[in-house]
């Protein structure tokens, strides 16, 4: 098997043989270990192969005995799954991976996906809102995904009720892009099971999570960046003070999107989100021609990443066993149940990136911290 080499978190060489994605799954499958820990264990280990052959030691060296990777027989089930539901897996710098998406920090290193997938190239707007849009809500994002649609835009959501389910319907001829919380084959709500079926002709089902996992509450933050993350900018039509819409705005600005959002009556619980935004300096949207004016031509296909500069990683320095508990200490002191960045632990703690990284991934490891949606970390606090 080829050797991949790296110089950052994003690998500049593709999964392009089936056994190498078959590792990239395994890896990423593996008890404990998300996107960000993927990406490193890759730059630190050099290839997923590599990483799994040193999980359990890097697991031993966190505290955590007797740890085993995903197993082959468990990865071999999933991919039988994914061909019985007519699913594509395609690799973080796979020529059809979305360009915008595998530019976040935390980008997804693998994707099921069902349906068009060159659609996935083009220019994308992402629309979300209240599951419980008024009407005049409804009506407003299914005037503003038609026109974006015809304009040549893809309209992404979350294949939720309510404004995403009529965002998708309205733009369902020119191609749309759900991108689920559970498994790809998994249709959550079951109401929208036809509009998920009809979208696959012309358009795109996606998602990071196993084939056949039902979505729990704590996939849905997760799934919202990778809305945000795949588009150019994020409209949010009606949203209540607290929703899973504000989410994938705060998720938006952490990425470097634009975010818009429709006004609504100050007497109307569902638009209080939305005129926050607006109070905070979100982008006021009247129809879609202001969205138009602040986006990009769009395009029928986009290129991937040019790394014909990345050079390969040096030699992963040793640890010392009793530095690297001092710097564990040290981290878990600084971080608490509020999500914290990890350039901002790293900033606090005033030492190198490649000394607290790799602390880091070994505490998640080990289950004393989490990851949380765009990149931030919080301390686990064990009950009892």
């Amino acid at each position: 098997m080829s050797q991949e080499s790296f110089s950052s978190y994003h690998p500049p060489i593709p999964p392009t043989s089936e056994e190498t994605l078959f590792s990239w799954l395994r890896l990423l499958r593996s008890r404990r270990v998300g996107p960000t820990t993927f990406h490193r264990l890759l730059t630190e280990h050099g290839s997923a192969d590599a990483a799994l052959s040193a999980l359990p030691d890097v697991a031993a060296a966190a505290g955590v005995e007797d740890y085993q990777p995903h197993t082959i027989e468990a990865t071999q089930s999933e991919l039988r799954a994914g061909k019985r539901a007519g699913a594509r897996l395609i690799s973080m710098l796979d020529p059809a991976y979305p360009k915008n998406l595998a530019q976040i920090d935390d980008a997804p290193p693998l994707l099921w996906c069902i349906g068009n997938t060159p659609i996935l190239q083009r220019t994308m707007v992402a629309m979300v809102g209240a599951r419980n849009a008024s009407s005049l809500g409804t009506r407003m994002a299914q005037s503003l995904a038609r026109d974006l649609s015809d304009a040549g835009f893809v309209v992404v959501s979350g294949l939720a009720r309510g404004v995403d389910a009529a965002a998708h319907a309205a733009s369902l001829d020119k191609g749309t892009i759900g991108v689920l919380a559970g498994g790809v084959d998994v249709l959550y709500p079951q109401e929208n099971s036809k509009l998920a079926g009809d979208m696959i002709q012309s358009g795109v089902r996606l998602s990071e999570q196993p084939m056949g996992l039902q979505p729990f509450a704590r996939h849905f933050p997760t799934r919202n960046r990778i809305i945000s993350g795949m588009a150019e900018l994020v409209i949010v039509v009606e949203a209540a003070a607290k929703s899973g819409s504000l989410i994938t705005a705060r998720n938006a600005l952490d990425q470097g999107r634009d975010v818009c959002a429709v006004p609504g009556h100050p007497f109307d619980a569902r638009a209080a989100g939305s005129n926050l935004l607006l109070r905070d300096g979100a982008t006021l949207i009247r129809s879609a021609t202001d969205v138009i004016d602040m986006l990009p031509k769009p395009k029928a296909s986009q290129s991937q990443f040019n790394f014909a500069e990345t050079a390969a990683t040096a030699p992963r320095p040793k640890r010392n066993l009793r530095d690297i508990a001092k710097l564990h200490t040290l981290i878990l002191d600084r971080l608490g149940p509020s999500p914290l960045a990890e350039d901002q632990l790293i900033r606090d703690l005033d030492l190198d990136a490649d000394k607290v990284s790799p602390a880091v991934t070994d505490l998640e490891l080990n289950g004393k911290v989490d990851r949380n949606a765009g990149g931030l970390i919080t301390r686990v606090f064990k009950r009892g």
